[in-house]
């Protein structure tokens, strides 16, 4: 197979982004370090949950339009999907984006497209602009470097990544023109041209924005408990005004992407960052008072019946109806909760997935029937429609019960 477009990394933008540009009739070879995903791709199956995904890179795989290995091959096109995980302190980790570019480093011609789509701090792209120049001195102002974020909702994926619109900035002019030219082909959403600094902050600036949002709802909740106030009829009250609209409280914030990124400005914007750091402190405290919550409730119980409760903790997820759990909040809860377990039954709750490396899975209905005390952690579907005894406990930190 001799691509059009190699993708570095398959993981939940990847592999959507690469099955998207293959069903468009595009050779499309796609790159993973992990050997088994790369077995399971290229059988036509997937190894994460999106809806409609399978269908299509069975039907890429099947035509012959997408492939998977494990080292990348020569194109016309770069995209690097990669993780950007933390060094530290909260500090952005770019080696994963710099590993897959000097791995195509010494693929690169006269006239390529190099793309990075993994969220980075500010200066990134120009910073593997110099790399590939150090390396390849020839290759100076013979190629395209540009920076094209995604802004993709796990669940929506397939749908989101044609129909959105797409911020693109290039290193100079000409990048950021062939850069469109590409997505051109398979996005109908607007294609937004810019210059790459600009680009990577719009990014980083769009999930911080949703994150000190989501961080004003959380701050009302704890005010609510303490006010003895239902937070849900509040915000529901208050956003009948014509200019408010509150999003609802959860359990902390989570995913890769909001419970992430603000720490990018963060990191290099200290002093100037006040609310967006003081955000992020009050979504992670959230999470360690839901915590703390449940213990609270379990000791109340130990006290009044003279025994130890059964708890459900429902949901694992970063959000409802995925199966994602990174960076979830109601994960850190679980294990927060489990550091104090002593002779109590504990039912773990996760519709969305069959198995936990660490966590035995219980069935919701069977969990929502046995326990004594349960708590929503994550606001999914199939937890909407259960009904409770009433000597049961009820805590709900993401407002099934109010949906």
């Amino acid at each position: 197979m001799k691509p059009a477009v190699t993708t570095i990394g398959l993981g939940y933008i990847g592999l959507p982004t690469s099955a998207l540009i293959a069903s468009n009739k595009v050779q499309v070879w796609g790159v993973d370090i992990n050997p088994k995903v790369v077995e399971t791709l290229n059988q036509g199956k997937i190894h994460i949950v999106e809806p409609d995904l399978e269908d299509v890179l069975a039907a890429a795989v099947k035509e012959g339009y997408f492939k998977a290995g494990t080292k990348p091959k020569e194109a016309n096109t770069y995209l690097i999907v990669v993780p950007t995980p933390f060094k530290g302190d909260h500090e952005p980790d770019i080696s994963y984006v710099e590993a897959a570019t000097k791995a195509v480093l010494p693929l690169l011609k006269k006239g390529d497209l190099y793309i990075i789509e993994s969220t980075s701090p500010v200066g990134t792209t120009e910073k593997m602009m110099k790399l590939i120049y150090s390396e390849r001195p020839e290759l100076k102002g013979e190629i395209h470097i540009a920076y094209c974020p995604e802004r993709v909702l796990p669940g929506n994926v397939m749908h989101e990544l044609v129909h959105n619109d797409r911020v693109i900035g290039g290193v100079d002019e000409a990048s950021t023109q062939k850069a469109i030219e590409f997505y051109k082909a398979f996005v109908t959403g607007e294609l937004h041209a810019t210059n790459a600094r600009t680009a990577e902050m719009c990014k980083l600036t769009e999930n911080s924005s949703r994150d000190v949002q989501i961080a004003f709802a959380n701050e009302l909740s704890l005010i609510c408990d303490k006010a003895d106030i239902n937070v849900w009829e509040l915000i529901h009250l208050a956003n009948k005004h014509p200019r408010v609209n509150i999003l609802q409280p959860g359990c902390g914030v989570g995913g890769h992407c909001i419970a992430v990124d603000p720490y990018f400005i963060t990191s290099e914007f200290p002093m100037e960052s006040q609310i967006i750091g003081k955000a992020r402190e009050i979504n992670n405290y959230k999470s360690f008072w839901c915590a703390e919550q449940i213990k609270k409730a379990k000791h109340d119980f130990q006290i009044k019946h003279g025994r130890q409760p059964a708890i459900a903790l429902m949901g694992l997820a970063f959000k409802p109806n995925i199966d994602d759990l990174r960076e979830s909040p109601a994960k850190y809860i679980v294990q927060k909760v489990l550091q104090d377990a002593q002779d109590e039954d504990y039912f773990i709750v996760e519709p969305n997935i069959d198995s936990h490396q660490v966590f035995k899975i219980t069935n919701y209905k069977e969990a929502a029937k046995k326990a004594d005390i349960i708590a929503f952690l994550v606001a999914h579907n199939e937890f909407k429609d259960l009904s409770f005894g009433k000597d049961q406990l009820v805590i709900d930190f993401c407002g099934v019960r109010n949906k």
